[in-house]
């Protein structure tokens, strides 16, 4: 482990004591992006990592209204850290290999794929979920 990576455990262990699920509005929210085998393993997610979700699409939303297709990248963009512990690869690589199972389009399984460069960008949408990843990352 990086020693750079240290403070970035210490706030995620943090948070994670005070992540709770969404709520109602959120549950709206997310419900107008997602559906079926989506929406399940999205539920499935850690209550942070579904904060994190959630805080990355609104982000996208504000950048980008209407765009359900970025909605999606950056609701199911860590679905694979749930299984990262299970299955070999990052968890973007997990991720972009679920949202392919369960029918997610190119240019969103991309996305998900590229959002910590290990493989590069190669659309404006992929750069976009990055930026908003990065935004929600580093809120307080």
């Amino acid at each position: 482990m990086s020693p750079r990576s240290f403070p970035h455990l210490v706030r995620r262990f943090f948070r994670s004591l005070t992540a709770r699920r969404p709520g109602p509005g959120d549950q709206v929210f997310i419900a107008s992006a997602l559906d079926g085998g989506v929406a399940l393993l999205f539920a499935a997610q850690s209550p942070m990592d579904q904060a994190h979700a959630l805080r990355t699409a609104r982000v996208v939303a504000a950048t980008a209204p209407g765009r359900a297709d970025l909605m999606r990248a950056a609701l199911l963009h860590d679905l694979g850290k749930a299984m990262s512990h299970e299955v070999d690869g990052s968890h973007a690589a997990i991720s972009s290999q679920l949202a392919r199972r369960y029918g997610e389009s190119e240019g969103v399984v991309h996305a998900i794929e590229a959002h910590h460069y290990e493989v590069q960008p190669q659309t404006v949408e992929a750069v976009l979920v990055i930026a908003a990843d990065a935004v929600s990352a580093s809120r307080p």
